[in-house]
């Protein structure tokens, strides 16, 4: 993009110059929803509401934020996402900031939200136990939800942990949740093991090495390849957490992974292998299975139920 444009005077741009330009260069350069990608962007850097680009196209703006907008779109060219470039997602009910290490969250893995929520809003000061945590979106978003709820995010990565504390720090939920760096269960106490956790959740790395060819460039070049891919089958990482989460979710209550397309059969498999019952499935918006859950029973002599 050049600063020469018919709709300047005296060297200013204007918001429909700006607008113009970065659409015609996204359009160009195959991005899709070039408009609202650069409208947000827009948005951001001039710091003005959305709406106002379209109703007050003539206004001028900064060259700071000229030169902010221009490198923002620079970006999107390359196919780096709008959340990291503006480096943060909006989830749920709230806002996270992501880091590098970081999944960018996918509104798909609302769907956890929405069935843990389901599950445990009659629960009296629910416990959740979230393996993978990444930006804590899922523990953060379930536990804001609940009465009296605290939870444990653990991830192998040092920066998402850090990631994830600075959310819980912004949206008020620190003194209800903790975070660990974690090698699956290897930071679970023993006296957490012995009480137990109400829900267990998880959104694992479950897309196989030959599928990762086969993403966009936004995800494959951005995610952090570990959250994405077991470098397998993308079963791995449910052979673990399958037989982790029956040993820490309590008698009669529940586990939810987030599964790839048709992965649900193999993943209930497994479950129930662990000792789990009564499997669930929950779709997301787009029809696809996106939620495997199953229930740990409770056992007294001579019987057991759900």
């Amino acid at each position: 993009m050049t600063a020469d444009n018919a709709s300047t005077k005296d060297n200013a741009l204007t918001l429909g110059a700006l607008m113009a330009e970065a659409v015609g260069a996204l359009h160009d350069a195959g991005i899709e929803n070039a408009r609202m990608d650069a409208r947000i962007l827009l948005s951001d850097a001039a710091g003005v509401d959305g709406s106002r680009i379209a109703a007050w196209p003539e206004d001028v703006v900064g060259a700071d934020a000229v030169a902010k907008f221009r490198d923002m779109v620079a970006r999107r060219l390359r196919h780096e996402p709008v959340s990291r470039i503006l480096g943060v997602r909006d989830f749920w009910r709230h806002s996270f900031r992501l880091s590098p290490e970081t999944l960018d969250p996918r509104p798909d893995s609302e769907t956890i939200v929405e069935l843990a929520l389901d599950w445990l809003e009659d629960a009296d000061a629910p416990t959740v136990l979230d393996f993978g945590t990444g930006t804590g979106c899922l523990l953060l978003s379930i536990i804001g939800d609940l009465q009296n709820a605290s939870g444990l995010g653990v991830d192998i990565s040092e920066g998402a942990v850090s990631c994830a504390r600075e959310n819980a720090q912004r949206l008020d939920l620190a003194d209800q949740v903790e975070f660990r760096v974690s090698d699956w269960d290897s930071a679970i106490t023993d006296g957490e093991r012995q009480t137990g956790f109400d829900l267990v959740v998880a959104n694992p790395p479950y897309i196989t090495q030959a599928d990762m060819e086969t993403l966009s460039p936004e995800v494959r070049e951005y995610d952090p390849r570990l959250a994405l891919t077991d470098e397998g089958d993308g079963l791995g990482a449910y052979r673990i957490l399958s037989q982790v989460a029956f040993s820490l979710v309590k008698p009669a209550r529940f586990v939810i992974f987030e599964i790839g397309q048709g992965q649900e059969e193999d993943v209930a498999r497994l479950l129930v292998e662990a000792g789990f019952v009564g499997v669930e499935y929950r779709e997301d918006l787009g029809g696809i299975v996106r939620c495997v859950a199953a229930k740990k029973t409770r056992c007294s002599v001579g019987r057991c139920v759900i």
